[in-house]
């Protein structure tokens, strides 16, 4: 295997963060040429002391800071801007795309429109363009690699199966802090309970949504269009345990799964070592005491959920508006301006509305994503939010 040109944008949060320990553990198969962050200005210059990249980003509201005063021969971007120049001109073989939210959606096209490969965990891109950005894939050769452990998961098993023999994809879940908690103490979540995942260290939006399930939400959004399976053949189970990532089922009525660790370093260093697999120094699942169980998610706990495969049965920008109004409202959540159960209605009356319009474009996504955010803020602002 050659040594692989990394480009990494997110460095700072959850996903760039797995990634730089896998190229601290492989030196002689990684380089990292390009590294972002939005605004954390000290851990971006962690990143580029220790590993020389040959440019950088700050990402954020452009201010007077300039790290090649610090490393002369680094080619410092400014700025949301210089982040597109430096996907377009640094010479990379793939780009980690571990930005959080609809902010990782363009980055992710200038990737590929730049020939780049895509190792994906920002789940937004392909909830708002997936159809859009995989047929531009195609056109340009590159391979959109997930990294979310479910669609990781589903892509390998694929991998070794006719698709005419594929009859299910099973999509497993935690179910989050509140698997068991009643539900007539919903409406009195906070924001930091909701923020302790029991088996996962994420970033803060998508901690919220695992509690919510929205996540699983989006992800069966992204399998719809990532694997091109019907919705009435994606089922989401409940697996607490969370080391059976997802499975496939077959015309047989077998099931394959992929179990391991829950280590988000195990399906990123799959995607960057694709098509090979490489050994693995992050530890390896004993099944011995091991146990594992399964059950149906209930929609009265999780009704994002259902709201999610409501809006892909739907079609158009059905899943658009979702994710928008979910961004909004779990922001809104998070600084006390609505209750826990508030988020699910902000969707919910948002879909209310007539999204049956598909975009045929980056730029009618982009106006599609605007336009729900809105109509959720004015949504918002009948709960008391901002």
């Amino acid at each position: 295997m050659h040594t692989k040109k990394v480009m990494l944008l997110g460095a700072s949060g959850s996903i760039g963060s797995a990634t730089l320990d896998i190229l601290r553990s492989h030196p002689d198969l990684y380089t990292l040429v390009a590294a972002s962050a939005h605004s954390s200005e000290e851990a971006l210059k962690t990143v580029v002391r220790e590993f020389g990249p040959k440019a950088a980003t700050l990402s954020g509201p452009v201010r007077n800071v300039d790290l090649s005063e610090s490393f002369p021969s680094l080619r410092f971007y400014r700025g949301r801007e210089g982040l597109f120049k430096m996907i377009e001109e640094v010479d990379a073989d793939i780009v980690v795309n571990g930005i959080a939210g609809a902010a990782g959606l363009e980055p992710s096209w200038r990737a590929i429109r730049s020939g780049k490969d895509l190792a994906l965990a920002n789940k937004e891109t392909i909830v708002t363009s997936g159809p859009l950005i995989r047929h531009e894939a195609r056109k340009l050769q590159r391979k959109i690699l997930p990294v979310d452990s479910e669609h990781s998961a589903i892509f390998h098993l694929l991998e070794h199966q006719e698709p005419e023999f594929v009859e299910e994809l099973v999509i497993t879940a935690s179910g989050g802090p509140f698997l068991h908690r009643p539900l007539e103490s919903f409406s009195s979540i906070r924001p930091e309970e909701a923020l302790k995942h029991p088996t996962w260290n994420m970033g803060g939006k998508i901690t919220i949504d695992s509690a919510t399930m929205a996540n699983k939400g989006l992800e069966f959004i992204e399998a719809h269009y990532l694997f091109d399976v019907d919705p009435d053949h994606i089922k989401v189970v409940i697996h607490p345990q969370s080391m059976v990532h997802s499975l496939i089922r077959t015309t047989d009525g077998s099931l394959f799964a992929q179990i391991s660790r829950p280590d988000m370093r195990i399906p990123i260093q799959n995607a960057l070592s694709y098509p090979q697999l490489i050994s693995c120094p992050f530890g390896r699942l004993e099944l011995a005491g091991a146990s594992f169980s399964f059950h149906e998610p209930q929609e009265k706990r999780y009704p994002l959920l259902f709201i999610a495969i409501d809006a892909i049965k739907a079609g158009g920008a059905y899943p658009i508006a979702y994710n928008a109004a979910d961004e909004l409202a779990v922001q809104a959540f998070v600084e006390h301006q609505i209750g826990y159960c508030t988020i699910s209605e902000v969707v919910r009356q948002l879909l209310e509305r007539d999204w049956s319009s598909s975009p045929v474009s980056l730029e009618e996504v982009l106006e599609t994503d605007q336009r729900a955010r809105t109509i959720a803020g004015e949504i918002l602002k009948n709960f008391g939010g901002r």
